[in-house]
């Protein structure tokens, strides 16, 4: 997957599931207010099912949610590490 098509699909959470405006790529999120606390447990959720990934608190860092480009980054490593599997109903399992 592409950094854009996974930006894209970023985008898409902001419309379709909280429902505003993206901001551009690397508008602060947190740091404008576009973001609040409760917005931002939505938004992890929303990722977890768009990207069917799971965000542990240990991997989260505000750091790598402040802007769409780094969530984008962010996702692209979840999808590129062999710590999730497929089980034999398609459904992605924590190793």
């Amino acid at each position: 997957m592409t950094a854009n098509s996974l930006q894209d699909r970023i985008r898409n959470v902001f419309v379709q599931h909280l429902h505003m405006e993206p901001p551009s790529l690397d508008k602060d999120l947190l740091e404008t207010g576009i973001i609040d606390s409760l917005t931002f447990v939505e938004l992890l959720s929303r990722l977890e099912q768009e990207f069917s990934i799971r965000i542990s608190l240990d991997d989260l860092d505000l750091n790598q949610f402040r802007s769409i480009a780094r969530i984008g980054e962010f996702i692209g490593t979840r999808l590129s590490t062999p710590a999730e599997i497929s089980d034999s109903a398609g459904l992605r399992v924590a190793q």
